[in-house]
Parts: C-alpha cells; sequence; structure tokens
C-alpha cells in the first residue's frame, strides 16, 4: 500500500487545517485591527474551510458584536452543521431573532434553554441582559416568560430573573417576580433580600428597612447571608446597621475592616472609636494583618501617629510591603511629605522587596506629588519607575492618565500604545485609548475599533459598553448610542455612564428623562468630571 494512501482519514483532516491557515489568520490580523465585518467574514471562511466547528462559533460571536446579522445566520448555520454546543447555538439563535424583531422564535429557543435540567437559565440570562435590541424588548420578552411559567422552580434562577427585571429599571415586573418568589419558596432569606432590594430599587426606602428588620436574626450568623444583609443596608445609606450586622457572628480581618470602614461612612467616630480599642487589646501579639488593620483603622480616625506606629510594628510577611506603602501615605497626611517622598524611595531601592511593591512605590509618589500639584514631581516618580520596570502597563496606565488629565493626547495616546504593543489584547488599555479618541479626538472610526476589540475580549464589561455607546454618539448614531449606555447604566451604576445617558437623551430633546439621570449621577459622585463637564456644557 502506498504510503500517502495509508490514512486517507488524517491526511484528509490535514487538509482541512491548511486549507483553514490563511482566512484564520486573516481573521486574526483583522480582529487585531478592530474590523469586525472582515474578522467576521474570514472566520467563516476559515470554519467553512476547514469543517471546524470551534472557527464557526467564533465567526458567529464575532458577527453578533458587530450586529452583522447576515453573516451570523451564516455563520451559526454551518456551526449547527459542524456541531458544537446546542445550547450556545439556541442562545445564538434567539439573540439574532430579538435583532429582527422576531420574538416568537425568540421565545421558542429562550423555552427550550429554560426547559433544560441544567442551568440552562443562564444562557437565557445572557441573552436577556446583552442580546436584546433594547431594555424594553429584554423586559417584554422576560414578562412573557413569566406569564408562561417557563422559569425553572429553581431559587437562584428567580433571583437572577428578579435582579435583571431591576437593572433594567421595569419595577413592576421586578415586583411581580418577588411576588412569584415569596410564593414559591416561602421563609428563604435570599427571598427576603430580593424584596427588600427590589423595594429599595421602588423608591420605598422604609419599606425595605421593614422587610430587613423582620430577618429571623438566627440566618445572620450565616457568613453568606450576614454579609448580603449589610450589603442592603450599605445600599439604604445606613452605614451604622450595616456595620452592627457584621458584628453579629463570627469574626475575621475581613469582617473587621468592612465594619470599620462602614462606621467610617457613617461618621460613626463612638463606634469606631471603640472597636478600634477592642482590637487594640487583642494585638499584643505581632500578627502583620491584624497590625495592618489596626493601622488603616487609626487612619479613618485621623490618628495618624498611632498609624504610622502599627505600620512601623508591621514585623514581616507580605503584609509589611503593603504597610510600608501605608506609612508613606500617612507621613504625608503629617504634612511630612519629605520623610514621605524617602520612604518610597527607600521601598523603590529595597532589593529585597518584591517587584510589585517597589512598583507601587513608585506610582504612590506620582499619587502624592499630583496631590501637592507638582506636575514636575509626578512625571519624574513615573518616568524613574519606567526606567526601573522598562513599559510597565501599571505605570504607564497611570502616567497616560496623567497626560490625558493634562489635555496631552498625543501623549496619552503613545503611552496607552506602549501597553498595547507588549500586550495586543490589554482589555483595559484598548477601551481606555479608544474612550479618549473618542472623548477627546475625532478620531471616531479609529476609536471604533480599538473598543471592538475590547468588546471581543469582554462582550459584558460595562464600562466597555459605555465607550461603544459613546463612541456611536460621537459618530452621529444617537439611538444607537443610547441604546448601549442605558444596557451599561443597567449593568453597573456608574456617575460617568449616568452622565453620557443624560447627556444623548437631552441632545434628543429628552430633557426630562436627561435630567433623572443627571440627578442619579450626582447621588453616586456629583464631583465626577464627566457629569460636570455636561453640565456646563447645557447651562444646568
Amino acid at each position: 500500500m502506498p504510503a500517502w494512501a495509508a490514512k486517507p482519514g488524517k491526511a484528509a483532516a490535514g487538509d482541512d487545517v491548511v486549507r483553514a491557515l490563511e482566512p484564520t489568520l486573516a481573521g486574526e490580523f483583522a480582529l487585531q485591527a478592530g474590523k469586525l465585518d472582515e474578522a467576521a467574514k474570514a472566520y467563516f471562511d476559515a470554519a467553512r474551510a476547514g469543517n471546524d466547528a470551534t472557527l464557526a462559533e467564533r465567526a458567529t460571536r464575532i458577527a453578533l458584536l458587530a450586529k452583522d446579522d447576515k453573516r451570523a445566520t451564516q455563520s451559526l448555520a454551518l456551526w449547527r452543521k459542524l456541531g458544537g454546543d446546542a445550547r450556545s447555538q439556541s442562545a445564538a439563535e434567539a439573540t439574532l431573532a430579538l435583532r429582527r424583531g422576531d420574538e416568537r422564535t425568540a421565545r421558542k429557543q429562550l423555552n427550550g434553554l429554560l426547559a433544560a435540567e441544567d442551568d440552562g437559565w443562564q444562557q437565557v440570562l445572557g441573552v436577556l441582559g446583552v442580546g436584546a435590541r433594547d431594555p424594553e424588548q429584554s423586559a417584554r420578552l422576560l414578562g412573557q416568560l413569566v406569564d408562561d411559567g417557563k422559569i425553572p422552580d429553581q431559587l437562584q434562577a428567580w433571583l437572577a430573573f428578579g435582579g435583571l427585571a431591576q437593572k433594567l429599571d421595569q419595577q413592576a415586573l421586578a415586583q411581580r417576580i418577588v411576588d412569584e418568589v415569596v410564593q414559591r419558596f416561602p421563609g428563604e432569606p435570599r427571598v427576603a433580600l430580593l424584596r427588600a432590594s427590589q423595594l429599595r430599587q421602588n423608591g420605598k426606602p422604609d419599606d425595605a428597612r421593614k422587610v430587613l428588620a423582620m430577618l429571623d436574626p438566627a440566618m445572620l450568623l450565616v457568613p453568606e447571608l450576614r454579609m448580603a444583609v449589610a450589603a442592603e443596608y450599605d445600599e439604604l445609606g445606613d452605614y451604622a446597621t450595616a456595620a452592627a450586622t457584621l458584628a453579629k457572628g463570627p469574626q475575621d480581618d475581613q469582617t473587621y475592616a468592612l465594619r470599620a470602614s462602614l462606621l467610617a461612612r457613617a461618621e460613626d467616630k463612638t463606634a469606631l472609636i471603640a472597636l478600634y480599642e477592642e482590637l487594640r487589646r487583642e494585638a499584643a501579639r505581632p500578627e502583620p494583618s491584624r497590625r495592618l488593620l489596626l493601622g488603616r483603622m487609626a487612619e479613618f480616625l485621623e490618628r495618624f501617629d498611632e498609624a504610622l506606629g502599627w505600620y512601623h510594628g508591621v514585623p514581616g510577611g507580605n503584609e509589611r510591603w503593603a504597610a510600608r506603602l501605608r506609612a508613606a501615605n500617612v507621613l504625608h497626611e503629617l504634612k511630612r511629605a519629605p520623610e514621605a517622598y524617602q520612604a518610597l524611595r527607600d521601598l523603590q531601592s529595597d532589593a529585597a522587596a518584591p517587584e510589585e511593591a517597589r512598583r507601587d512605590a513608585y506610582i504612590l509618589e506620582a499619587d502624592l506629588s499630583q496631590r501637592d500639584k507638582n506636575d514636575a514631581g509626578e512625571l519624574d516618580a513615573l518616568a524613574r519607575g519606567l526606567a526601573a520596570f522598562p513599559d510597565d502597563p501599571d505605570i504607564l496606565y497611570a502616567r497616560a492618565l496623567g497626560w490625558e488629565r493634562r489635555d496631552n493626547i498625543a501623549r496619552a495616546e503613545a503611552d496607552f500604545r506602549k501597553i498595547l504593543v507588549a500586550d495586543p489584547d490589554s482589555t483595559a488599555a484598548l477601551n481606555a485609548l479608544g474612550y479618549t479618541l473618542a472623548d477627546r479626538t475625532t478620531r471616531y472610526q479609529e476609536a471604533l475599533e480599538l473598543i471592538d476589540r475590547a468588546r471581543t475580549a469582554e462582550p459584558d464589561n460595562a464600562a466597555i459598553i459605555d465607550s461603544y455607546g459613546w463612541v456611536l454618539y460621537r459618530l452621529g448614531r444617537k439611538d444607537d448610542a443610547l441604546t448601549e449606555l442605558r444596557r451599561a447604566f443597567a449593568l453597573q451604576k456608574d456617575p460617568e455612564i449616568g452622565a453620557h445617558v443624560g447627556e444623548v437623551l437631552w441632545d434628543l430633546g429628552r430633557k426630562e428623562e436627561a435630567r433623572k439621570y443627571f440627578e442619579e449621577a450626582r447621588k453616586l459622585d456629583p464631583g465626577n468630571r464627566a457629569l460636570q463637564r455636561v453640565l456646563k456644557k447645557i447651562g444646568e
């Protein structure tokens, strides 16, 4: 038998790989350039040439991101033909149907996923969260699924869909889900937490507090539930109550630190001092983590001399390096800036210190210089840091933000691009550079390509979705921009995202609705730069 005929199956498989290689490389290059349309086509060609289900899946996902529905439909058909994860294929089919406005087909696919015995509902959650055309469509589909009794009888699923309704700002739907969950899972404490959250978001904080007050005290002995209840009180602004909740049950350094932070936010110095003194009495032994915690608490209390003593008393371990950084910060608070800077330089030159601590010492020195309004000192610290750690991404990122703050966009771009030379897939740098170009230049198409590369890696990242919405706005696609920005704000209540939503609404003439978002952003951070800029721009 001739050698070439011995194993025809393997030869054919090898031929498939060869045929797929060139279009796969083309797809990767297009993806690296942020050209999603070209990437989707190339990966589709590669999947077809190589009979590769993985490449077909990649082509489908990229086409969906590019909103190229025709290519996504072709790629999905090929993906189904070649095999693969049926649930992921159904989710993609549902997303495409929603894009077309074919909610009947979408419901069919979603119903199939919900009927799965495993975690198919999580795929549905993803489709409704980021796959729909707009929040109204997501809410409408979710309401129909509830009406049809399709949500599986699992507490986790009901809680997740209830949380989605809240994120979509659909309070009536959230209330329906809460009522249903209460009936299905009576006495379950996590249901009460969902109800409290729903009441809070519906503008009924007093009713939310009543629900929380009725919880069985025994549940607070379970660490996970205790943290969840404290987090809800935190959202209500009841910091002291949140701290008191955490005080129940076994304690560790994490709960002590959270309690201290909450009491500081509550400006309850009496309680904070009592907690500090309690821990202080137990600190006879040189436990590094406890002494580091006491130093931070002393900082909260503005007992800077005591904080310095605790930090200097951390004997060793990883905590030692964090303590040295904190000590420099405290020296600066004590108006002993020369000592603070010297402490950081000593750490920078300490051969025994880990690289991360030495690098952070340069970044902190730059930060202290910024606080001192010493531009030259800030830039010098970062330059020395880069001399010690050439092209370190964290130092370059800090310097790029500094250049952007000084309106030196060319130098900010240069530093972001240096990060991308070493790590072309850095979503943080891709997003930051893309947003900077969209916000501070007219290079919108280039910005879109960078942001698209970040979206490919992290399609559910709220900050990246915000950047995507913002560049669409700059490109004049206001309605599309509003959809994406509202989706980002649903995923993350961030003041800058809220300001962006408000600005687009204002530009669309929906001024009353815009003011609501401005007010939400103001509550989150009244000094936010994006918020202040848009308010000045519109004269509000």
